[in-house]
């Protein structure tokens, strides 16, 4: 059974920045994250494959970074500029397959517990 353990979130007010960071058991997998802000779907935020090839959401796009380090088997995601808009339940993903990197929710069979992002304006 492949864990996901999530940490770094937190309160922070507007144009300010948190460091999130997710540890997966296991081998090494494409990893993603996602949010869920109250009352709206799952989005996508940001992935990286097994060999470092990323994908953004435009709406974070120049703001976050996402970045991996394989020895440790954990992603983390740098996030700048924080937005209101930003706020929301921050979701670790692994895609097993792990080559390419994907936006597609149904790819990644594993799931942290989330952690919750509020930004204050």
């Amino acid at each position: 059974q492949v864990q996901l353990v999530e940490s770094g979130g937190g309160l922070v007010q507007a144009g300010g920045s948190l460091r999130l960071s997710c540890a997966a058991s296991g081998r090494t997998y494409a990893m993603g994250w996602f949010r869920q802000a109250p009352g709206k779907e799952r989005e996508f935020v940001a992935a990286i494959s097994r060999y470092g090839g990323k994908d953004y959401a435009d709406s974070v796009k120049d703001r976050f970074t996402i970045s991996r380090d394989n020895a440790k088997n954990t992603v983390s995601l740098q996030m700048n500029s924080l937005k209101p808009d930003d706020t929301a339940v921050y979701y670790c993903a692994a895609d097993p397959k792990g080559v390419v990197v994907t936006a597609k929710l149904a790819e990644y069979a594993y799931w942290g517990q989330g952690t919750q992002v509020t930004v204050s304006s």
